[in-house]
């Protein structure tokens, strides 16, 4: 899909159809033609536009001839995947001497609010502007879904206090998926910003500069809170597995003595069933005694097992 944006500086975002220059090129997982179309209205190589289609692809810069490539790893959810809704997905950012082009195997969110007109002092023809308003919105929407992973585990949490089953510590496993995605692409993006800020490739002004220091502040912020959630998450699938087994032991525990107990009137029973002689079997009142023994063999067991908090 290809969608074209061109917005002036305190003017609305306009969606426009033909390629004018100083406009956004937007491509969401586009097909070979589409991107072939736009090599072709760009001078970009194919290559370049298609290096962010690849999931694993990393965070980097790369500069050559009139194009610079930024990719960035952005965080995405995929209401699809119960599994590990929350993943993180390449982001390509692209720039030649008219045009900006960004590539995208999914819709990604951070766009939404640049679409509806919700980021201040945004143009689509000021190209190193752009890049870090994107950098910044990319770090705060980490920090909006970290929240939400940790709500998701709050829920999860109590839903473990009432379980034994390992149905919700592999839900905990998938969130803790979902953070070392997000660490991991967190810090590859530092990375990748931090050789920014130190070479200047993009010949930054004073302005961009502080928004830079600014993103990058932003992206610390995010690695130590997914850092946080990880520790915290890791503790706590180690507390309550030691818990399930645990309440896995009392409840073998309480079977055993019950099956013990059960057993003292079985043994009676059985060797009263002998076909020998055995006391009271010429006693009218054998079955009660009988009886009456098992119950109280039965009850000394119990007392028993109470006293010893086996029961």
């Amino acid at each position: 899909m290809i969608n074209v944006y061109f917005k002036e500086l305190n003017k609305d975002i306009e969606k426009i159809e033909e390629y004018k220059p100083g406009s956004w090129i937007n491509l969401i997982n586009p097909t070979k033609d589409e991107i072939k179309e736009i090599s072709e209205v760009t001078s970009i190589p194919e290559d370049f536009l298609n290096y962010p289609l690849d999931i694993d692809e990393r965070a980097r810069v790369e500069i050559e001839d009139d194009v610079t490539m930024t990719i960035l790893r952005i965080p995405y959810y995929d209401m699809n995947n119960d599994e590990t809704p929350y993943i993180t997905i390449p982001l390509g950012i692209l720039f030649i001497k008219d045009f900006v082009v960004t590539v995208c195997v999914k819709k990604a969110k951070i766009f939404v609010d640049f679409i509806n007109n919700k980021i201040k002092r945004f143009q689509t023809s000021n190209k190193n502007h752009f890049l870090l308003l994107v950098f910044l919105k990319t770090a705060s929407l980490y920090l909006h879904y970290l929240r939400k992973i940790d709500k998701i585990t709050d829920i999860i949490e109590n839903e473990l206090h009432k379980s034994m089953k390992n149905e919700e510590l592999i839900k905990l496993l998938n969130i803790e998926k979902s953070l070392v995605y997000f660490t991991t692409s967190l810090r590859s993006n530092e990375f990748m910003m931090e050789r920014l800020q130190k070479s200047n490739q993009l010949k930054m002004n004073e302005e961009d500069q502080d928004l830079l220091d600014d993103v990058i502040i932003e992206n610390k912020q995010a690695i130590e809170m997914a850092n946080i959630y990880s520790n915290i998450l890791s503790g706590m699938m180690d507390a309550f597995a030691s818990v399930i087994s645990n309440n896995l032991n009392v409840v073998m525990k309480f079977l055993t003595s019950i099956t013990i107990i059960l057993m003292i009137p079985t043994l009676i029973a059985s060797i009263y069933g002998m076909n020998v002689k055995l006391p009271f079997q010429n006693s009218p009142h054998a079955f009660l005694i009988t009886i009456g023994m098992s119950l109280i063999l039965t009850v000394f067991g119990i007392i028993f097992f109470i006293k010893r908090k086996w029961l």
